[in-house]
């Protein structure tokens, strides 16, 4: 796993947890870009997306 996969997707991750809870547009716009870029990271090291409900370990 490469340095740069993780910071990608452990960045998505935070960049998904601080918006996911906001109800406006652009909250649930910066919430997505967290899941795109966190599933970028995974996808680059060979695992699966996340495609769960957000908020769930599922």
């Amino acid at each position: 796993m490469s340095v740069r996969r993780q910071i990608k997707e452990a960045a998505g991750y935070v960049k998904e947890e601080a918006f996911e809870n906001g109800d406006s547009p652009e909250s649930k716009r910066k919430a997505q870009e967290g899941r795109d870029l966190r599933n970028e990271g995974r996808i680059e090291d060979g695992k699966p997306p996340e495609t769960g409900v957000p908020g769930t370990q599922d």
